[in-house]
């Protein structure tokens, strides 16, 4: 029994490993928003976010290591991720490439252009000043007030998301995705408004590449590799969690799944009773998304089937009406009853 008792009262992850989870999770969030606006909103398959969000990292640290303002390069690599993603919609847009293809070429495109950028694989940026640097405060420690400016960071760019989809060239962008057909009947100029949903997406994914190479103290040229797998699996689990066809509630419940799914990583490569390494990163990774993909299956299954009686007006005499009808979406019988007193069918689903 004090052998369970020891094991149970040991702490699963330190102070340390807590905050830095949920830093990673606050900057992945940013990706998350930007996924969240190429998958779901524009329905663009975008895969350059492997390439936009090392492009950002590499950005803002060549800047920085050459004297430019921390705050000045991080704008400045935003406006470059912006510039990537308009790229990947005019390859779509006016070339008439598959989005598809089209986010594949620019990814790989931007491999060989961070190179150019960076001049070698790894830029450091140990001794340099960051955004963070320059606004610590004495007497907080370093961990916990970069969760601070991250968490101000996300809550202001889930404000201005938020914000701009409900305005008229948001609710265009949105109409875009929806039905493109139907936007351009209304005059709406979808190519446009893929050019800059996708521009937005990526500034977003360059921004969180920009933060994560001054929280991390350098930026890499592998920095990116899997970055849109990170951003999906933080949609999936933050859509399984949190449900809804709203939008305030659509990017609140992705910015919960990226930190989620960063603790649920952090925690479990750090618990020792379950025996996994960094080497394992993947694997948990992959297990992860896929129960998220199930959650879904499961409440489906365990939702209790009940039969439920709808009141529909007639459109037709009762002559018309059989009592037996199958409903076109779902093929499933009913008994209809008619009330021709009060217009209205009585419908039994069986």
């Amino acid at each position: 029994m004090a052998p369970l008792v020891v094991f149970l009262s040991r702490p699963c992850m330190s102070e340390y490993s807590l905050y830095g989870a949920l830093e990673l999770g606050l900057i992945f969030a940013l990706v998350a928003l930007g996924v969240l606006i190429s998958f779901r909103i524009l329905r663009f398959p975008d895969l350059t976010v492997d390439g936009s969000f090392p492009l950002g990292g590499a950005c803002a640290a060549v800047l920085i290591s050459n004297g430019t303002d921390p705050f000045l390069a991080t704008i400045v690599a935003t406006g470059a991720g912006a510039i990537a993603g308009m790229i990947t919609g005019w390859l779509n847009v006016k070339l008439k490439i598959m989005d598809l293809l089209a986010s594949i070429l620019m990814m790989i495109a931007l491999y060989s252009i961070n190179l150019r950028i960076m001049g070698k694989p790894n830029v450091p940026l140990i001794s340099e000043p960051t955004v963070f640097s320059i606004l610590q405060p004495d007497g907080l420690e370093d961990y916990k007030f970069k969760v601070i400016v991250m968490l101000v960071v996300v809550v202001v760019a889930k404000l201005l998301l938020d914000w701009f989809f409900s305005t008229e060239k948001g609710l265009a962008m949105r109409a875009t995705g929806s039905n493109p057909r139907m936007a351009r009947s209304q005059g709406v100029a979808t190519g446009a408004m893929t050019l800059l949903g996708m521009g937005i997406s990526n500034a977003l994914v360059a921004l969180g590449g920009a933060l994560y190479a001054q929280s991390n103290g350098n930026a890499d040229i592998s920095m990116g590799i899997g970055t849109i797998v990170i951003g999906l699996a933080a949609v999936i689990v933050g859509e399984s969690i949190l449900p809804s066809r709203r939008l305030i509630y659509a990017t609140l419940a992705v910015i919960i799944g990226a930190i989620l799914y960063r603790f649920f990583i952090a925690l479990a490569l750090n618990a020792d009773f379950i025996g996994l390494g960094a080497q394992d990163l993947n694997l948990v990774t992959a297990l992860l998304v896929t129960f998220a993909l199930v959650i879904p299956l499961i409440k489906r299954r365990l939702r209790p089937k009940k039969s439920r009686t709808d009141y529909v007006e007639c459109t037709k005499p009762s002559s018309y009406i059989q009592p037996w009808h199958a409903d076109r979406d779902t093929g499933i019988a009913r008994h209809v009853s008619v009330d021709s007193q009060r217009a209205v069918c009585n419908c039994h689903w069986v």
